[in-house]
């Protein structure tokens, strides 16, 4: 009997993602597969422009795949609109229920279940974090990407907790690398004292880069992944992506050994880690108080 055959469907390139397949095949091996021993993955990405995934979607479902992934906010809808009859695993920085993947977290029905790392809501208690460490900043920048899924309620939340903590904001779009140079120099134009990042597939992806890049233009900034920290940015607070594309996993080889994922509950990323990168406040002359440094999960040294 041939082997089963997953379609891997993900919003950003797959070069970029590489570390979350890997924890992906990690769950899937906890169950006893193994890509090229006894199963076998069809990858197709988007390289972060959403308006190919339905087109993906379908394909994958005409090359009758055994069960499709959905990995990356974006992917959800397209993948369920793809097929009612192919069991589909989904990993999502949302609130599926709200987002119309499944009608239940603890009882999806249907043919979809997976993980979500539920980002979008934290906006708020990033900008708060960032205004535990600068208590005397006046103005926050904000990168968002115009065409994510998540756009609408991500500005409600943001621009609601700058109007709490009391700061104005300065809203920069980024919908592709080549923004990237634009958006940076617009904040810095306009002296933001410093920048939360908006969750997104794409910028998931380029985790490192931003990271790397709000180090040289010595910005205090801060993202949902640890990914981000690690390459350079000052802060990440948010569910574990790593870990949620591990359950994803774990729930495929659940799902290929007969299990249906109408009855597998949605698993919520419940830990929120906060990781402080402290070479990268050296660098950009910050103290970190250290009421905010007890709190973190880990400090990057």
């Amino acid at each position: 009997k041939r082997s089963p055959v997953i379609g891997f469907l993900n919003g950003a390139s797959y070069g970029l993602s590489e570390h979350l397949v890997r924890a992906f095949r990690q769950g899937l091996s906890e169950e006893g597969f193994v890509e090229g021993k006894n199963v076998t993955f069809e990858y197709r990405s988007a390289e972060g422009i959403y308006t190919t995934l339905p087109g993906l979607a379908a394909d994958l479902v005409s090359h009758q795949v055994d069960l499709l992934a959905a990995t990356g906010t974006p992917t959800g809808l397209p993948a369920k609109a793809a097929t009612a009859a192919i069991p589909i695993v989904f990993v999502t920085g949302s609130d599926p229920v709200q987002q119309g993947l499944v009608q239940h977290l603890n009882h999806p029905g249907g043919n979809l279940t997976g993980a979500t790392t539920l980002a979008v809501e934290m906006g708020q208690k990033r900008l708060q974090l960032l205004r535990d460490l600068l208590p005397q900043a006046g103005a926050f920048g904000a990168l968002i990407n115009p065409v994510g899924p998540n756009v609408e309620p991500l500005l409600e939340d943001v621009r609601e907790a700058a109007r709490k903590i009391g700061v104005s904001l300065h809203i920069v779009h980024a919908s592709k690398e080549q923004d990237f140079d634009a958006a940076f120099s617009e904040l810095s134009q306009k002296k933001v004292d410093a920048l939360v990042i908006g969750t997104d597939t794409f910028f998931n992806s380029q985790s490192a880069k931003l990271g790397a890049r709000t180090l040289r233009e010595a910005l205090p900034a801060i993202y949902q992944y640890r990914e981000f920290a690690a390459a350079g940015g000052l802060m990440s607070y948010g569910g574990s992506i790593t870990d949620a594309y591990r359950v994803a996993g774990v729930y495929a080889g659940r799902i290929l050994k007969g299990e249906k994922p109408g009855d597998l509950p949605v698993q919520q990323s419940t830990k929120a880690e906060l990781f402080i990168n402290l070479k990268t406040a050296k660098a950009i002359g910050l103290d970190i108080p250290p009421a905010l440094l007890a709190r973190a999960d880990e400090v990057i040294e």
